[in-house]
């Protein structure tokens, strides 16, 4: 990524939880950025540390059992972790929004909407009673809300799931923010819905221009919607660069396995390939590679030491952790 262009950018983050039974590394040494009008797609199965790298970057992390244990998170500029608490509520929202997986545990069941998206422009652009009244409305009509005056007198209980998960995204975006982070926005939602509400993130980008982080396990959402991809495995990034280059010469054998087994067109009755084997404790990380248990292509030197990122020869952009070369 490039850190002059880049709006956000992470370096080198660290974040834990402390259990009974020991330091949960959760996210172990994660860099990366995202520029205006772009998107970055962030991908792993569950439990590899996407959430938590999200979670850190709006300093969300519940302390104790959480803490941000080092690394820098630029925006702008500036280091949000060195910000006071009262500075940081005013980044969150504001300038960095995010809409969260599920927006029925999101939402306040007892506030109607229009209350709850009046209150986020109110907190941070103090306009007149009037006028956050016509701005809620502006914005529950520019994600598609039919009958948005009406609407805003229901509460959330009275709304299907993707016109609850509009209504997050007005609120994400009624502030204006410079980047927007997508924690798998459509898990909950069915398959038309799904492919609605990935159009009209896309289409308020374009109009907007922020930039866009999208978390997900779902590579065909990210083949559809992403720019940049960083594949996530073990709290570390394995692969990461542009969407293009990665899914067409897939250079780390975690991100080779994920793209496998993707159904494809044609490919008839044939079983879908699964990677073999459990991701490793977070509690005990391996000392060296931490897929080397699950790859087929894994030799001794998979077991000595950890690989660093390296680039691949065919794009600078493109940066892999592993010693073969596919």
């Amino acid at each position: 990524m490039n850190g002059n262009t880049d709006i956000l950018e992470i370096k080198d983050l660290k974040t834990s939880f402390f259990t009974d039974e020991g330091e949960v590394k959760a996210v172990d040494g994660v860099s990366f950025g995202v520029a205006p009008g772009r998107t970055l797609g962030l991908v792993g199965e569950s439990g590899c540390g996407k959430t938590v790298a999200s979670l850190s970057i709006l300093r969300l992390i519940p302390e104790p059992p959480g803490r941000i244990m080092g690394g820098k998170i630029f925006y702008k500029g500036a280091d949000l972790l060195t910000l006071g608490t009262s500075e940081m509520r005013k980044i969150r929202g504001r300038e960095i929004s995010m809409i969260f997986q599920e927006p029925m545990t999101s939402l306040n069941p007892v506030f109607t909407i229009g209350n709850q998206i009046s209150e986020a422009i109110a907190l941070h652009q103090h306009p007149g009673r009037a006028e956050t009244r016509r701005r809620a409305i502006e914005m529950l009509q520019m994600v598609g809300i039919p009958a948005p005056e009406k609407r805003m007198t229901d509460y959330p209980h009275q709304l299907s799931g993707g016109m609850r998960q509009r209504v997050m995204i007005a609120m994400a975006l009624s502030c204006n923010p410079g980047v927007l982070i997508a924690d798998e926005p459509t898990t909950a939602l069915d398959v038309t819905i799904q492919a609605q509400i990935l159009e009209l993130l896309k289409d308020l980008q374009k109009r907007v221009g922020m930039a866009m982080i999208l978390i997900t396990h779902d590579l065909g959402v990210v083949a559809e919607m992403a720019d940049d991809v960083a594949v996530m495995y073990a709290g570390r990034i394995v692969e990461q660069g542009p969407v293009a280059e990665i899914f067409k010469h897939p250079r780390h054998p975690y991100t080779a396995g994920l793209l496998r087994s993707l159904p494809r067109l044609g490919a008839g009755r044939k079983r879908l390939e699964a990677i073999p084997g459990l991701v490793p404790s977070l509690m005990n990380l391996p000392r060296a590679c931490r897929f080397a248990d699950r790859c087929n292509l894994a030799g001794a030197e998979c077991t000595l030491e950890e690989p660093s990122l390296r680039t691949a020869t065919a794009d600078s952009r493109h940066v892999f952790r592993c010693v073969r070369d596919l």
